[in-house]
C-alpha cells in the first residue's frame, strides 16, 4: 500500500508554501542535481509521528482578477480532490472569510474526502481566536488555527490529519503482482499503449477506476503472469494555462509513481525528449523505483543507421541523473517491439529487487579500493571498512568508513559503477548510506 497523499488548496497569499515548506521539513531545502524535481516543490515526502505521507502543493500561477482566481482555487481543489486521501484547506485569519473560500468549501464538502480547515496567520491565539469562530460558517467542521511562520499549532493540526488517513494506509499490501505506473507528459500515448497491451493479450482479469486516485488500473496477464498497469493518461479539463497542466501531470505522476514497482516513463519520439520529461522522470528516480524509458510513435521518425543511437545519447543527455535507466523505442499504434516490454518490466523489477550477499560484495569493494586509491585530505586517508545490503526495491548499501567526510561523491559513483559492473543492476537506483566506525 503507498503513503497516503495530502494535498494542500488555496486562495493566493495565505501561506501554503510557507506551511508546505514547514511540514516538508528540511528535506525540501536540499538540493540535488535532479534537473527541475527539488526545484519546483511540488511535492515532498513528509512525517508525523510514525506516520509518513506525501504532501503536494496544489499552488501555482497567481492571477490578477478575483475571477480568475476563484476558476484557480476551483481547478486546485479538483487536483486535490482527484489525487488525496486527505484535504489541507489553508484560509487568512487577516483577510477574513472571503466568497472564494465559500465555493471551494462547497466542492470539498461534496466531494466526500476528508478535508482539514486550517486558519493561517494566527501568530497570537488570544488575539485571533474571535476572528477564527468565523471559519465555522463554511460548514467544513472545526477550522484548526495555526501560525506557519512561527510554526504554532502544527501539531494539533497534523493530529487531525493523520486520524483521516485510510485504515490501510502505509500498510503492505497482501497484493504482489507487479505495478507498472505509466506516466509522460500529455498525449505522448500513455492509454495507447495500455490499450494495445489489453487489446493484444485479450486476457482483462479487472479493468476498475483507482478508488483514492484518478488513474485507471489495468490487469493484463501475459505468459501466466499477472501485472498492473497503472495509466495515469486521460486528463479530463484542459487548461488554457500551460504550467496548470505540467503541474496537474506531474502531481499525477506522483501519487502514481507512489503506488508502483517500475515507473514507465513514456516519450514521444516526434517532439524529443524534454526538460517536462526530466521533471516526471525524477519523481521514479527520487524514490528508487525501477525505470524503463519507452520512446513512442517510432514509426512516426524517418530514421537511418545512426538514428537510434543519436537519439538514445539525447535521452542519456537530457537524463543524465539516471544513467542506469533501460531504454526501449516502440510504437503504440503498430505494436512495435511491445512484445518485449513484459521481459524488460521483469528484468527492471528483478534488478530492483536483488540481494547481494556481504562476502560477496566486500569482495568487490575491496578489489575497487585496490584499483583505485580512496581519496585523502591534509594526510588523513579515508578507510573502508565494509559495506552491507540492508534493503531491497531500491537496493540500498551501508558502507562503513572512518571519516565521512573524506567520502568524496565521486567515490561513492566509483564504487557504485564497479558494483553495477560485477551485478549489473539495470534499470534501478542503488542507494548509499555511509556511516562512521571510529578505533578500528
Amino acid at each position: 500500500m503507498s503513503k497516503p497523499v495530502v494535498a494542500v488548496v488555496g486562495r493566493p497569499n495565505v501561506g501554503k508554501s510557507t506551511l508546505f515548506n514547514v511540514l516538508a521539513g528540511e528535506r525540501i531545502s536540499i538540493v540535488k542535481d535532479t534537473p527541475g524535481v527539488t526545484r519546483d516543490r511540488i511535492y515532498a515526502d513528509a512525517s508525523w509521528l510514525d506516520k509518513e505521507f506525501t504532501l503536494i502543493d496544489t499552488g501555482g500561477i497567481e492571477p490578477e482578477s478575483k475571477d480568475i482566481i476563484l476558476s484557480q482555487m476551483r481547478e486546485q481543489a479538483q487536483i486535490a480532490i482527484d489525487t488525496a486521501d486527505v484535504i489541507l484547506f489553508l484560509t487568512d485569519v487577516r483577510q477574513g472569510l472571503v466568497d472564494a473560500d465559500g465555493k471551494v468549501a462547497d466542492m470539498l464538502r461534496r466531494s466526500k474526502k476528508p478535508v482539514v480547515l486550517v486558519v493561517n496567520k494566527v501568530d497570537s491565539f488570544e488575539k485571533f481566536m474571535p476572528d477564527v469562530y468565523e471559519f465555522y460558517n463554511l460548514g467544513i467542521g472545526d477550522p484548526y488555527p495555526v501560525s506557519a511562520a512561527s510554526m504554532l499549532g502544527i501539531g494539533d493540526m497534523l493530529d487531525e490529519v493523520i486520524q483521516c488517513f485510510p485504515e490501510q494506509a502505509g500498510e503492505e499490501d497482501d497484493d504482489d503482482r507487479p505495478r507498472i505506473a505509466v506516466i509522460g507528459k500529455p498525449n505522448v500515448g500513455k492509454s495507447s499503449l495500455v490499450n494495445r497491451l489489453l487489446g493484444k493479450n485479450r486476457v482483462i482479469v479487472s479493468d476498475i477506476a483507482g478508488t483514492t486516485r484518478d488513474a485507471i488500473d489495468a490487469s493484463v496477464c501475459y505468459h501466466g503472469e499477472e501485472y498492473v498497469f497503472i495509466d495515469t493518461a486521460g486528463l479530463r479539463r484542459k487548461s488554457k494555462i500551460k504550467e496548470d497542466l505540467e503541474r496537474y501531470s506531474i502531481i499525477r505522476a506522483v501519487t502514481a509513481v507512489e503506488r508502483s514497482d517500475v515507473a514507465m516513463i513514456m516519450i514521444d519520439a516526434t517532439e524529443g525528449v524534454t526538460e517536462q520529461d526530466a521533471k516526471i522522470a525524477g519523481i521514479a528516480h527520487d524514490r528508487g523505483k525501477g525505470i524503463l524509458v519507452v520512446v513512442n510513435k517510432w514509426d512516426a521518425i524517418e530514421k537511418n543507421d545512426k538514428t537510434m543511437r543519436e537519439y538514445t545519447e539525447e535521452i542519456r543527455r537530457i537524463l543524465s541523473f539516471m544513467p542506469y535507466a533501460e531504454i526501449m523505442f516502440i510504437s503504440a499504434k503498430t505494436g512495435q517491439r511491445l512484445d518485449k516490454i513484459f521481459g524488460m518490466i521483469q528484468m527492471v523489477i528483478e534488478n530492483n529487487s536483488m540481494r547481494i550477499a556481504t562476502g560477496v560484495l566486500n569482495e568487490i569493494v575491496s578489489e575497487a579500493v585496490a584499483l583505485q586509491q580512496p581519496p585523502s585530505d591534509k594526510g588523513k586517508r579515508l578507510k573502508i571498512y565494509y559495506a552491507t545490503q540492508i534493503s531491497v526495491k531500491p537496493p540500498t548499501f551501508v558502507v562503513f568508513v572512518n571519516d565521512k567526510k573524506l567520502m568524496h561523491f565521486s567515490y561513492v559513483r566509483y564504487l557504485e559503477n564497479r558494483i553495477r559492473d560485477a551485478f549489473g543492476f539495470r534499470g534501478t537506483s542503488l542507494k548509499f548510506i555511509i556511516r562512521e566506525r571510529r578505533g578500528q
